[in-house]
């Protein structure tokens, strides 16, 4: 990977085995990454930036703007986030196992032993997360299936910085982001119909929009609350 200048902004570039140029903004600051054929010039890749410049620019502005949490420190009085709705988290120090409960639609119970860590508690939030989704995916999955008339290969579930999900066609497989969990039981299902769409169609062109709009008619209102929606704290170290 190496930098260049196009109109005063960084844009790092990645010469890749791939057929076509694929360009993408990254948060939480707006950096601009290109994977590009190992044959394309630099030139050419300034000339594809300044053609989407205006998007670029679209892209920065809205990481910038968009909340985003400090850093989590799994402490009782915390806010943290589980189906789109904000809880209070309590915690509670016991001999016995380690679990999660939700109390009164408004706090988060988190029961651990005596003396655990930041880490340890942070841990225990993730599996809960993780476990709520390995329940919610697969009756999504099965009513997309029946909706958009193409079969699922195999899904999981992984931590992401810059996508709320992702598929491989050849495989036919889909992988939802972890923090989905805290995000509305319909913007969860938005995403998994936005990936299997991804089955029948590569890229976010004509073709997936008439898709997106035929089994999903609201996804434009999900997508945009999803947007709106503060997002966790991560260190983007990438």
């Amino acid at each position: 990977m190496h930098r260049i200048q196009v109109n005063g902004l960084p844009v790092d570039v990645v010469r890749k085995d791939i057929k076509n140029l694929h360009l993408a903004v990254y948060p939480p600051h707006g950096r601009i990454r290109v994977a590009v054929p190992l044959r394309v010039n630099d030139q050419a890749v300034r000339l594809a930036v300044l053609s989407r410049f205006s998007w670029i620019k679209k892209q920065q502005a809205k990481f910038i703007g968009q909340d985003r949490q400090s850093p989590r420190e799994y402490v009782s009085g915390e806010s943290h986030y589980f189906q789109g709705n904000r809880y209070r988290l309590n915690v509670i120090e016991q001999n016995g196992k380690n679990y999660v409960s939700i109390r009164n639609k408004k706090i988060i119970d988190l029961f651990v032993r005596p003396g655990s860590s930041q880490i340890q508690r942070e841990r225990i939030m993730t599996a809960w997360y993780r476990e709520y989704l390995k329940q919610a995916i697969p009756p999504l999955i099965e009513k997309s299936e029946k909706k958009i008339g193409i079969e699922v290969s195999d899904w999981g579930i992984k931590e992401m910085k810059t996508k709320w999900g992702t598929c491989n066609m050849d495989a036919g497989r889909i992988w939802v982001n972890l923090e989905m969990a805290k995000k509305s039981e319909h913007c969860l299902e938005y995403i998994v119909v936005h990936e299997i769409v991804h089955l029948l169609e590569r890229l976010h062109n004509e073709r997936f929009l008439i898709h997106m709009n035929k089994f999903m008619p609201q996804w434009r209102q999900y997508r945009d609350e999803l947007n709106r929606a503060p997002l966790a704290h991560a260190d983007w170290d990438y």
